[in-house]
């Protein structure tokens, strides 16, 4: 099965990170501003981007040592199932965060969209964290005629 895979570094504290990836005020200031949920293990966290429609996630994993982990409940058919991984790990003043979208069942032109907006997205993050200010959906930088 196909996987995507991302690393940045984030010039701030491992738990602002976390906090960035673990609440909905955190989701909602990088990711989507429609963002619902309370991101504790169990739960669901819904995402919305307009039109385009969104995805419901389950909460797998959310510990405080920057191991963050869901599954795709709801959502494109491509999606239902995959899941998404965030490991974190404090290397002097970086934050390092491993990203993987797994268990794609096909490498299509879908998940090619899917990469690059992780991407930008990612970048939103490291944004959000290290100054305060992002570009979530609606206000994210646009990549193609799909969200």
């Amino acid at each position: 099965m196909p996987d995507i895979l991302h690393r940045i570094g984030v010039l701030a504290p491992l738990d602002h990170v976390h906090r960035a990836l673990a609440t909905r005020e955190g989701l909602s200031g990088w990711w989507t501003t429609d963002t619902t949920g309370d991101g504790e293990v169990g739960s669901k966290i819904a995402f919305r981007f307009g039109e385009a429609g969104g995805f419901d996630m389950e909460v797998l994993e959310s510990d405080q040592t920057g191991h963050i982990r869901w599954r795709v409940i709801e959502g494109p058919e491509e999606w239902i199932g995959t899941e998404v991984d965030w490991r974190l790990e404090q290397r002097d003043d970086f934050t390092i965060v491993l990203f993987e979208h797994v268990g794609w069942r096909e490498a299509n032109e879908f998940m090619h969209h899917c990469s690059t907006r992780w991407a930008t997205y990612l970048l939103s993050l490291k944004e959000l964290v290290e100054t305060g200010f992002a570009h979530p959906f609606p206000r994210d930088v646009p990549i193609s005629d799909w969200t």
